[in-house]
């Protein structure tokens, strides 16, 4: 074999080999001192489960590193407060040094994620605060839950030792900050200036670069995280506007279909559209494998129902779906709503379906009986012996109101209409229903 086919065996075999060969942890050398490891992580758009999942999983990775410092860049308008919450312990537990970068607004439940980070810097025109608690309509919470949260502002600002005076003010509109533009019946939010004033940011920077020069971490390696095309896909699939709307589609689709023959183009998008909210779900870490083992024994339940009639298997099977759906969402109050809006759109589209279309079309065809018994067909119970009427006899027995007559050497089963009519009495029947032979006695 010659010099060259030799060279390039080798050039062959050391190529699979540093391809087979795993990939130098850049967390190792970075922990032996050849430089710093930043982690950037964004919190953007609203503040809701899917957000949730991302920053566990970005703050996990962080951690598996050995990352020196995570830098979260914020801009939100808030969102929900009990994910804010579960977010707010997912920082509290990380013991790698945390920066909030306000590039734009951290407003509501993002204000509350920033104070429990250990350092808050600021874009020049960034923004803080207008933190209180708003319900799904637009209205104040109640008394109880507003408590709460202002406790837990407070808590925030004084776990990394800051005043916690202007945190509640954020969340708390009867406190009177006028020099901060709140006044008494506004909640307080801080600008760059003002929060460097009263120790709510360690400093205002215009970029990325100079807020890492500030923060002693010039020279160090930048990890830009971002969420994946699953995560991205969840939080849209998981906002509370989504739910309802994605619910209403399955059952749109689930009762069209039960009025088309075969199935179709209806069917697919109602189970796409449950599958869609699962999908979701999971990814977000909401809804786990026994939600979706619930799920299906409901399908295979009322699938059942079609050939086992009663109802009970149905109805079980129903329950378990709606069942599968409770344990899946993260506010039982919100998915209460959404299953309910779902109903109601089911409801009105089977009506309207029904009134149209009656009961005479797809799967319907195959489990309702719509053949009839109708003389014309052939089916008779009894003759109806209508010649009778008219005819005049004798009650051979006392009628109370039944008995029996004899009429032209015959003799009948005979009621009368009513009335007591004695043995031997003239009789004329007058009525013929069936074997139903109505008498009158003759005056």
């Amino acid at each position: 074999m010659s010099n060259r086919k030799t060279l390039k065996y080798i050039v062959l075999i050391l190529s699979i080999v540093f391809v087979l060969l795993p990939a130098p942890n850049l967390s190792d050398t970075m922990a032996e001192g050849s430089g710093k490891l930043v982690y950037v992580i964004p919190i953007e758009r609203e503040v809701e489960r899917g957000l949730e999942a991302f920053l566990k999983r970005t703050t996990d990775d962080a951690i598996e590193a050995h990352a020196d410092h995570i830098i979260f860049e914020i801009d939100t308008p808030g969102g929900r407060v009990d994910s804010a919450g579960q977010i707010a312990s997912i920082l509290q537990n990380i013991k790698i040094p945390t920066t909030s970068f306000i590039v734009n607004e951290a407003l509501s439940a993002g204000s509350y994620i920033a104070l429990n980070t250990n350092n808050i810097y600021f874009k020049p025109h960034a923004t803080m605060g207008a933190s209180g608690v708003i319900t799904g309509d637009g209205n104040a919470a109640n008394l109880k839950a507003q408590s709460a949260w202002l406790a837990a502002m407070r808590s925030a600002a004084e776990s990394q030792g800051r005043d916690p005076l202007y945190a509640a003010a954020m969340a708390d509109e009867s406190i009177d900050l006028a020099e901060y533009g709140a006044p008494e019946g506004k909640f307080l939010t801080l600008g760059p200036q003002e929060a460097v004033e009263v120790g709510y940011a360690e400093g205002i920077v215009h970029h990325q670069v100079e807020l890492l020069d500030a923060l002693g971490l010039a020279n160090a390696t930048i990890v830009e995280t971002e969420p994946t095309f699953a995560e991205e896909v969840a939080r849209f699939l998981t906002h509370p506007t989504v739910i309802p709307i994605l619910l209403s589609v399955a059952s749109i689709g689930l009762i069209v279909e039960l009025y088309s023959p075969g199935f179709g183009v209806a069917g697919g998008m109602g189970i796409l559209s449950l599958l869609l909210f699962f999908y979701g779900h999971i990814v977000a870490g909401l809804a786990g494998m026994e939600a979706i083992l619930l799920l299906i024994i409901g399908i295979v339940l009322i699938i059942v129902e079609f050939f086992i009639p009663g109802g009970i298997v149905g109805l079980l099977g129903v329950g378990a779906v709606i069942g599968s759906l409770f344990m899946s969402g993260y506010d039982i109050g919100h998915m209460a709503f959404s299953i309910s809006v779902a109903f109601i759109v089911a409801v009105v589209i089977a009506i309207v379906l029904y009134k149209r279309i009656g009961l005479d079309k797809g799967l319907f065809r195959h489990v309702i009986l719509k053949d009839q018994t109708l003389t014309e067909l052939g089916y008779v119970s009894s003759a109806n012996r209508l010649e009778l009427i008219g005819l005049e006899g004798v009650a051979i027995t006392s009628l109370r109101p039944s008995g029996i007559g004899k009429f032209d050497d015959e003799q009948l089963d005979i009621v009368s209409e009513g009335n007591f009519i004695e043995k031997g009495k003239e009789i004329k029947i007058i009525k013929v229903e069936g074997v139903r032979v109505v008498v009158r006695e003759i005056q």
